[in-house]
């Protein structure tokens, strides 16, 4: 937390979309979303909510005004992520849900803090300190799930895959083997593994040695194998330089993520390989734009 007065902030822009693919360039992915939590927690936890107030203009979900009586008076238990969402557990098992949409940021500021537009949501927290909802474009959301079983149903509607840290082999080699769609689709495909987003499929392609067009049923046991290391590889690097600053992202800290200094391949076309010198280029795979370099993954038949 920064000096008294100052906001400890946590943006993103990325489009609210559970089951399936982010738009080019979108951040926060699963190491942007675990930053901000990993900042927030420590502020938020064991906090009591005394007041709430919700905006005039709806998120892409409304806030249901019944919602402030349920958490009045409720504290903070935990704040955990699943996938690309941010889950507080309250008290009586209820769980206050963010996810943050394109261009949502969430607050935690002293209650006198002047209020930027666009706020839509404030919860007043013990302490004179308050949790704010800001989303310009509105396509974040605020939900409150009664237990943990209705946010479990939930995320099984969603068909939200396993996280990508501790994948079983099993699993994973047999959504490879089972498709005819490319590695980028499948890695961007929130059903099979949750929180890979565009940049990190990328930089986890470079990483495994695997061109982004071949194809899941393809791949051998071995290459399979090298694939689901990468993802947890790249991911927990990128968490360790909090994440990728690319446009408005920032931690809940109000710091900026260094990770897009460290890209292999994203964003990168032209320029060298960092293993071979070769020039990375770009197509479309998954209709994403797709970073690669053709001599370290090379295409196969």
């Amino acid at each position: 937390m920064g000096p008294r007065g100052t906001e400890v902030v946590s943006r993103g822009s990325l489009p609210y979309n559970p089951a399936g693919v982010v738009e080019e360039g979108a951040v926060p992915e699963l190491p942007e979303v675990e930053t901000v939590v990993r900042d927030l927690r420590p502020h938020l936890t064991g906090r009591r909510i005394t007041s709430i107030e919700s905006g005039r203009k709806a998120l892409r979900k409304p806030w249901k005004k019944r919602w402030n009586a349920d958490l009045l008076g409720q504290t903070i238990r935990s704040v955990e992520r699943r996938g690309k969402w941010i889950v507080c557990r309250l008290d009586g098992d209820r769980r206050l849900v963010f996810h943050l949409g394109m261009t949502g940021q969430l607050t935690v500021a002293d209650a006198g803090a002047e209020r930027e537009s666009h706020t839509h949501l404030i919860f007043g927290l013990e302490g004179l300190r308050q949790l704010r909802f800001r989303d310009y474009r509105r396509f974040g959301s605020a939900t409150v799930y009664e237990s943990p079983a209705a946010l479990e149903q939930f995320f099984a509607r969603a068909r939200l895959g396993p996280e990508p840290f501790g994948l079983d082999a099993t699993y994973w080699r047999s959504q490879l083997a089972r498709t005819a769609r490319s590695l980028k689709a499948v890695l961007l495909d929130q059903r099979v593994v949750a929180g890979v987003g565009n940049i990190y499929a990328d930089e986890t392609l470079f990483q495994a040695r695997l061109h982004p067009k071949v194809v899941g049923r393809d791949l051998d046991a071995t290459s399979a194998d090298r694939l689901r290391r990468a993802v947890a590889t790249v991911l927990n690097r990128a968490i360790a330089r909090r994440g990728s600053t690319i446009r408005n992202y920032v931690g809940g800290e109000g710091l900026t993520g260094s990770y897009q200094r460290e890209f292999r391949v994203y964003g990168r076309t032209g320029e060298p390989c960092p293993r071979c010198g070769a020039p990375i280029e770009c197509l479309r795979v998954a209709g994403r734009a797709t970073h690669f370099c053709p001599q370290c993954q090379p295409a196969r038949g």
